[in-house]
């Protein structure tokens, strides 16, 4: 068995070559974002294996299907960058990657912490030998409510890493789980009316894109903060504007970012980066904004590495890998 990875960065290399080892397989590496033009790479493979900088439309699924390729996978649990229906109408199976939940969740901790501690403002003035303490007054998480919005298993873990601060915590969810052991459930208009706090755990989907929108951050508190480790377009990047603008928010902790393709995750030190939203919103010294990273820590890259290319050998050997479609 052949599989093409694609987006392979030297972290991911060693976990690539163990998994060829142990599976048996042959693996082609590339550094490449897929797209049209350099499809030709999976020309022989079973496999094609990808992150998520790629946009994989039906143009592209249809490619690797007429150059035999029978799976796809992504090493990432977001998979809105492919067009599901189309894989699924031409019968090419696709799969996401699992990893622990710990990573991302202490993440969003690390960001709600930041922006109660103003760590941006007191960074700035350091570098100018500035040890004021005028504007730094922070709060306490055990006096504040969180929302939690989406509580599969990071949304869950976040609120198990929460229970430690004692604070009060509210959840969100179209279907309740296990995290009713640390928090109360409750509909999203009760949840945005009383959180100190609210963080977004959730896919990225026709319903739940622009779900942070003018509208919604309307009916938060005054001095709301905002945490985003999960997709950037869950929040609308004007109303995020608008909203530390008018002060209405408080502080923002974003991890991904509405417009991100193309900058995140690749080094553009000598270019200049037309993103006017993206310069704003950094400027503000109550926005910490992080280069999508929550995920990036020594077990989840290895768990990547490995559901990408075991998925595509449990499918194409089985049958049994549990796809998307």
């Amino acid at each position: 068995m052949k599989i093409l990875a694609y987006e392979v960065r030297d972290d991911e290399r060693a976990h690539f070559d163990r998994c060829a080892r142990q599976l048996g397989v042959e693996l082609a590496l590339t550094e490449q974002v897929p797209t049209l033009e350099n499809a030709e790479l999976a020309a022989g493979c079973d496999g094609v294996t990808m992150l998520g900088q790629g946009k994989i439309d039906a143009a592209l699924l249809d490619t690797y299907r007429q150059l035999g390729v029978r799976c796809l996978t992504t090493r990432t649990v977001g998979y809105d960058h492919i067009d599901l229906t189309h894989a699924k109408n031409i019968g090419l199976p696709v799969c996401n990657a699992y990893y622990d939940p710990n990573g991302v969740a202490e993440y969003t901790v690390m960001l709600m912490l930041l922006c109660l501690r103003h760590y941006k403002a007191a960074l700035w003035r350091m570098q100018v030998n500035d040890y004021s303490l005028q504007g730094l007054y922070g709060r306490e998480l055990r006096n504040l409510t969180v929302g939690i919005v989406g509580t599969g298993r990071i949304g869950a873990q976040v609120a198990q890493n929460l229970s430690g601060f004692g604070c009060r915590m509210l959840g969100y969810d179209s279907h309740p789980g296990p995290a009713a052991r640390w928090l109360t459930y409750t509909d999203l208009d009760t949840l945005y009316r009383e959180s100190d706090i609210i963080t977004v755990h959730l896919n990225l989907s026709e319903q739940t894109y622009h779900m942070i929108d003018g509208d919604a951050i309307a009916r938060m508190k005054d001095g709301v903060i905002l945490i985003n480790c999960a997709r950037g377009p869950l929040m609308d990047t004007d109303a995020l504007i608008a909203g530390i603008e008018q002060k209405k928010i408080g502080g923002l902790g974003l991890d991904c970012f509405e417009y991100e393709e193309g900058i995140y995750h690749q080094n553009h030190r000598d270019e200049i980066i037309c993103n006017s939203s993206m310069a704003y919103l950094r400027q503000f010294p109550n926005v910490v904004m992080t280069q999508h990273m929550a995920f990036y820590t020594d077990a989840a890259v290895a768990n990547m590495v490995r559901c990408g290319v075991e998925g595509i050998c449990s499918v194409l050997e089985t049958g049994a890998y549990q796809t998307l479609l």
